[in-house]
């Protein structure tokens, strides 16, 4: 069978790190997760519980395309509430996940072959949908001085026709400012490029407030998700706020690509956008494990890092330990028992000296996970 090159992706490599984790608890070992984004939590029982009741009462079929009116409205609320944002709910479009929503904004915005900007290290699959689409990915290094975020000067350095921040970010859980959101978005507007603003890990902060794109302009697709603060992974349901000019072109995209995000999930969405005292006490849990780790990381010489603001991850330079990312995490694997991600994932230049750990599961998880890779690191003659 013929082949198009828009196949030709690279492996999302915290996939692959889960079937080694996978593969070595099906022989019997004890492994601890620090590899994959994804809360230890489920989506909370007060919304599973409404759900049961919308089920019992009917089938549920297809919703528009753009998603249940009543879910916007609750996103539109959601913004006011949490930003002082007054947002139509007409601009909100629920998606299947925010991978969808990253499809239906790739394929919005840019023609083939335009360039769009990403701050190494970044999410991956960013720079993997960019390649199938026949975009062009321009990884930008940042810098520890920068908190590993992009700068306004990247746009017109790297002749962008699109950039898209993450904030908190993954992999590092670095944020940015409503000053600096200000200056990329300004920047983009000057170089006539699209400006996206991946806010999924909102909700998960532990400092200063979190600040929304939609704060500094209205010329911005904003993607969010309910998989990482709403704890709702496996249901696939996110949201896109797009400029009012841009719904009906977003909307025939969806109609076409997806008819519509899955019901069910939808509206245990809903639902759960009402249990915000049960979801701020997974934050707690998060709040308690990014202190462990900052704390205990240095004392085995996996002290370089920028402190996390946000989301549950800690992005390590383990440089002065290895060159080669990916077994330096086999290694972790095999001999502590704690499943941890390659920074290649995240910068296929730089990764390779960098690793990330995840403290997303319980904080019992995390105390131990540490007390082997501490273990580990002792053997290996690097501790302090």
């Amino acid at each position: 069978m013929r082949n198009s090159r828009r196949g030709d992706v690279d492996p999302f490599i915290v996939m692959d790190v889960m079937e080694a984790a996978r593969a070595a608890e099906a022989s019997g070992r004890h492994i601890i997760h620090m590899e994959v984004g994804q809360p230890g939590t489920g989506a909370p029982q007060a919304a599973l519980d409404r759900l049961a009741k919308d089920m019992a009462a009917g089938p549920l079929g297809y919703t528009v395309g753009l998603g249940l009116p009543e879910l916007r409205a609750r996103i539109a609320q959601h913004y006011r509430d949490w930003y002082g944002v007054e947002l139509p709910a007409e601009r909100v479009v629920i998606t299947a996940g925010a991978s969808g929503a990253f499809l239906l904004a790739f394929s919005a915005l840019f023609d083939t072959g335009e360039r769009v900007g990403l701050g190494a290290p970044c999410y991956p699959s960013y720079r993997q949908i960019l390649k199938a689409l026949d975009l062009v990915p321009v990884d930008m290094p940042t810098t520890l001085a920068a908190r590993m975020q992009p700068v306004a000067e990247d746009v017109a350095r790297h002749g962008l026709d699109g950039l898209i921040v993450a904030s908190p970010a993954n992999p590092t859980g670095t944020m940015l400012g409503r000053d600096e959101l200000r200056a990329l978005s300004q920047a983009c507007a000057d170089a006539g490029a699209a400006f996206i603003s991946d806010e999924i890990y909102h909700g998960l902060g532990y400092s200063d407030r979190t600040a929304t794109a939609l704060e500094v302009t209205d010329e911005v697709y904003v993607i969010n998700s309910f998989s990482k603060y709403f704890s709702m992974t496996g249901w696939r349901v996110g949201w896109m706020v797009v400029p009012e000019d841009h719904v009906r072109r977003i909307e025939r995209l969806a109609q076409n690509m997806f008819i519509c995000p899955p019901h069910a999930s939808q509206r245990l969405a809903l639902h759960a956008m009402d249990c915000g005292p049960d979801l701020d006490r997974n934050v707690d849990v998060y709040r308690a494990n990014r202190a462990l780790m900052i704390e205990a990381l240095p004392g085995m010489g996996l002290g370089k890092f920028a402190p996390p603001d946000g989301a549950f991850y800690v992005y390590v330079d383990v440089s002065e330990h290895t060159d080669d990312s990916v077994a330096f995490c086999a290694e972790v694997l095999e001999q502590a028992g704690v499943a941890i991600t390659p920074g290649l994932d995240f910068d296929p230049v730089e990764g390779r000296k960098w690793v990330r750990l995840s403290y997303a599961r319980s904080t019992e998880d995390i105390r131990e996970g540490l007390a082997r890779l501490a273990a580990f690191m002792a053997d290996r003659g690097a501790g302090a």
